[in-house]
C-alpha cells in the first residue's frame, strides 16, 4: 500500500482540501487562483484522460508524485525536476519570539511580493487560505514568512519559507520553520516539506532542525496543448 504522501497533491485534494478541488474521482486540481497543483488518483489511461480535460490549452499546472509522471496527449511537459520530501516525526526545539505574528489577508500583497522575489515555490494572493501563515516584520516590512499548504490526514505541509535578501543571515527562516512545524505538531500532525534535491542549503537547514528525508519525488510543470 502506498504512503499517503507518495501522491501528496492527490491525497490532499481527495481528503482535507476537497473544498478547494476541481475535477472528479480520477483527476483533480486546486482552483487555479489558489495554487497551480493537479494530480491523478492513479496512472491508468482513464485517470490520465480525466487529467487532460482539466487543463485548457496553454494553461499550466504542477504534478508531484513518487511514480514516474505519465501524461495524456492533451498535456505536454514544460519542465521537470526532482524533489526531496522531508518529515519531522520527533519533537523539535521549542522557539519563542515576540516578533512572530500571524499574517492575514491584509498582508497578502506583501506576502506575494516577498514570494515573487525569493521564489520559495508557487504562491498566489489566495495561498493564505490553505493554512496559517506567520511572519516577522522589521521596520514595518515583511522580512520573512512561513506557513502551511497541503494537508492530508495526519499531515500538514510546511511551505512558503522565505526571507527578504535585506534580512538574511539573522536566523529568520530557522525560527519560522520551527515555529510553524511546532504548531503543526501541537495539533497531533506530522509536519513535512518539499525542496529541490539540488537545494543543499535548504535541505541542510531542515536536517539541522530535525527533519529527515522520507523519499524523493518527480515534479513536472505541464501545459495544455493547443
Amino acid at each position: 500500500m502506498k504512503h499517503v504522501l507518495d501522491r501528496p497533491i492527490w491525497s490532499a485534494l481527495a481528503t482535507r482540501h476537497q473544498a478547494f478541488a476541481e475535477g472528479d474521482t480520477l483527476a483533480r486540481r486546486y482552483r487555479p487562483s489558489i495554487i497551480p497543483f493537479a494530480a491523478t488518483a492513479a496512472d491508468d489511461a482513464e485517470s490520465l484522460q480525466s487529467l487532460g480535460k482539466l487543463l485548457p490549452p496553454l494553461e499550466s499546472a504542477i504534478l508531484v508524485q513518487t511514480d514516474p509522471i505519465a501524461l495524456p496527449s492533451e498535456l505536454a511537459a514544460v519542465s521537470t525536476a526532482s524533489l526531496v520530501q522531508m518529515v519531522a516525526e520527533q519533537p523539535l526545539e521549542a522557539v519563542s519570539d515576540e516578533r512572530v505574528q500571524r499574517l492575514t489577508p491584509d498582508d497578502a500583497a506583501e506576502m506575494l511580493a516577498l514570494a515573487s522575489l525569493t521564489k520559495p515555490g508557487p504562491f498566489t494572493l489566495e495561498a493564505w487560505s490553505l493554512g496559517e501563515f506567520w511572519g516577522v516584520k522589521i521596520d514595518g516590512r515583511l522580512a520573512a514568512m512561513a506557513g502551511e499548504r497541503m494537508k492530508q490526514p495526519g499531515y500538514s505541509e510546511l511551505s512558503g519559507v522565505c526571507t527578504h535578501p535585506d534580512f538574511r543571515g539573522g536566523g529568520l527562516a530557522r525560527l519560522l520553520s520551527l515555529f510553524v512545524a511546532n504548531r503543526i505538531m501541537a495539533r497531533g500532525e506530522v509536519p513535512y516539506l518539499h525542496a529541490y534535491d539540488s537545494n543543499a542549503p535548504a535541505i541542510g537547514l531542515y536536517e539541522a532542525i530535525g527533519f529527515r528525508l522520507r523519499t524523493t519525488l518527480n515534479m513536472a510543470v505541464v501545459r495544455g496543448v493547443e
